[in-house]
């Protein structure tokens, strides 16, 4: 009896060591295994949810998905509508008015110098042609009035008392008569008759092309002196780069709009200029070839005048 209990407790005994033994490894099996079972976590079966309690989904609202987005609208409508106002005041201060006051002392010189050429210009403009178009008109009424006088006097009496280059022509032709009383050469007495006349003719040349050279100096001039302002408008843009030390398009921009209006002011001064310059160059011609007309009229009338003189000296000598 007491032999049996004997094996029974050592029995026990030993199956209790060897499970002592036994539960270091099966733990290190275990912390094994465990990261396997972390990295292939056991999907979730659904479960079945009931028809009658199953609510329909709702799209989620704008205004729930983002809370700001009104603000955000609002943000972008703000600065859309300020970007077009800085641009609306840029292009405001690109205008023609804005880079004068805005230019160099020395560009806005030479801006003011050309358009007082130009002012210049069109003055001049107007004056000849009222001018021009008056003497024009006279000369060839006078040529009218003398083509059937048959004398100087005749002649003088038909015009009256009006001034123009054909009454100073006649007086001219009588006086060189009335001083060459008495001297048989007509020749001689033609030969100076016509060198007063041409005299006459040159200074009614000189009178009639008076603000001509300066339309020429205006219209030779006016591009290199906006081509000054150019240059002068540049190099002011490239000083403002240096001591600003950027290379940003508005600081340059100003500057250079300021020189490219000087030099399409000059432009605007020289091209007027040499148009009517040229224009005024075939008006004069014209009218100086009616003048030349008219000392041909003057030198005829002096030389009836002669032959008769001579003729009717011939007449009483034969008597």
């Amino acid at each position: 009896m007491n032999m049996s209990r004997y094996r029974a407790t050592f029995a026990v005994v030993s199956a209790l060591a060897a499970l002592s033994l036994l539960s270091p490894s099966s733990a290190q099996q275990q912390q094994q295994t465990s990261p396997a079972s972390q990295q292939t976590p056991a999907v979730p079966q659904p479960q079945a949810v009931p028809a009658q309690t199953a609510s329909p989904v709702q799209a989620p609202s704008p205004s729930a998905v983002t809370p700001g987005g009104s603000d955000a609208t609002a943000t972008s409508a703000d600065a859309g509508s300020k970007f077009l106002r800085s641009t609306t005041v840029a292009l405001r201060e690109l205008s023609p008015w804005s880079m004068f006051l805005s230019a160099d002392i020395v560009v806005k010189a030479v801006m003011v110098g050309l358009a007082f050429a130009s002012l210049v210009t069109w003055t001049i403009f107007i004056a000849k042609m009222i001018e021009l178009s008056l003497i024009q008109r006279k000369l060839r009424g006078a040529l009218r009035k003398i083509g059937d006088a048959r004398s100087l006097a005749e002649a003088q009496f038909a015009l009256g008392a009006k001034e123009n280059v054909l009454s100073a022509l006649l007086a001219a032709a009588m006086r060189e008569a009335r001083l060459s009383a008495g001297i048989s050469s007509d020749s001689g007495i033609k030969e100076r008759a016509a060198s007063s006349f041409g005299e006459i003719v040159r200074a009614e040349a000189r009178r009639v092309r008076l603000g001509m050279g300066l339309l020429a100096t205006i219209g030779a001039t006016s591009p290199f002196v906006g081509l000054f302002g150019t240059v002068w408008g540049i190099m002011n843009s490239f000083i403002g780069i240096s001591k600003s030390q950027t290379t940003n398009l508005a600081v340059v921009a100003p500057g250079i709009a300021e020189a490219l209006l000087a030099t399409a002011i000059g432009l605007v001064a020289a091209i007027p200029a040499v148009i009517i310059y040229n224009h005024f160059a075939r008006i004069t011609k014209g009218y100086l070839e009616l003048v030349s007309r008219a000392s041909g009229a003057a030198g005829r009338l002096l030389s009836r005048d002669l032959d008769r003189t001579h003729g009717s000296a011939h007449s009483r000598a034969a008597e």
